[in-house]
């Protein structure tokens, strides 16, 4: 059965799996099949990564000139990016039964996802910086002040995020910062859910999270029934998702000159391949 969001995620390299042979680096020196970025859904990579600076830019120099900035950006591909509008529909319609006074989205990604949803349902928006200060919009972006000049108190956030893993910038910063303003939050949306815990996290906040899909085995079912992916990678990711660890070395294990080659490659990878050997990833295959 054909799943829109799943098409999207696939087609925009929203998530990117890799060829069996020849999995990714992370950046923590382990081996994985599958990357995730979800603001490729904007349209593509490209056009993602001219946002980021876009919103880097902005809000380095005017944060107050910089809603509207990113609002006027974001309705542009809403008009003509069938992924974005589908993803930002899916959203708007998940709020819709949600009771809120406002939505808060953060620094940066979230605002990819959070902006056209406020314009659409015609709420105020919380821009949260990393540096912990706020910044509060009406829904046209052309109204802001400073957060901590607009009595919040009792009023009711909702918070829109791309990606959740361990919610661990919610505890930081999103959720200090809209109790800080005298409000508080109990629902949020995001596009995908990592199932890295972070829903039991925000669970026991008192917080429901809701996502438009998850990293999980039915997602990667349904992406080989849609022939989005192949049988070798679906097996591939099962190993993976079932014991990372483990499969991080086998791999290296069925892959005994892995390692050498990608030292010899240089750069990045020999980053990542020393990295791996210096955790131990490798070293019991070199050992053998």
């Amino acid at each position: 059965m054909n799943d829109p969001i799943v098409d999207s995620l696939f087609s925009t390299n929203a998530i990117r799996v890799s060829d069996p042979e020849a999995p990714f680096w992370y950046a923590s020196g382990m081996l994985g099949p599958f990357y995730i970025n979800t603001h490729f859904l904007l349209e593509s990579e490209m056009e993602a990564v001219r946002l980021l600076s876009i919103i880097e830019t902005a809000s380095g120099s005017d944060r107050f000139a910089m809603p509207k900035i990113l609002l006027d950006h974001l309705l542009a591909f809403y008009e003509k990016s069938a992924s974005f509008r589908q993803v930002t529909d899916a959203i708007v319609d998940a709020c819709r039964n949600k009771v809120f006074d406002f939505i808060s989205g953060g620094e940066r990604r979230d605002y990819f996802f959070s902006i056209v949803p406020a314009y659409l349902l015609k709420k105020p928006h919380l821009f949260i910086f990393k540096d912990f200060q706020s910044i509060y919009s009406n829904e046209t972006m052309t109204d802001c002040v400073m957060a901590t000049e607009v009595d919040l108190d009792g009023k009711v956030a909702l918070h829109i995020a791309d990606l959740v893993t361990e919610a661990s910038s919610y505890m930081r910063v999103w959720v200090p910062v809209i109790k800080n303003l005298g409000a508080s939050i109990t629902d949020t949306v995001a596009v995908v859910d990592r199932v890295q815990g972070g829903r039991e996290v925000l669970a026991a906040e008192g917080i429901s999270l809701y996502t438009l899909t998850a990293i999980d085995n039915q997602l990667f079912e349904k992406a080989v029934g849609m022939q989005l992916m192949s049988n070798d990678q679906y097996q591939m990711v099962l190993d993976y998702m079932k014991d990372p660890d483990a499969y991080v070395r086998a791999f290296f294990a069925s892959h005994p000159d892995y390692v050498s080659e990608q030292i010899k490659l240089g750069g990045k990878a020999k980053e990542r391949a020393e990295l791996a050997i210096s955790k131990g990833y490798a070293e019991s295959v070199c050992d053998v």
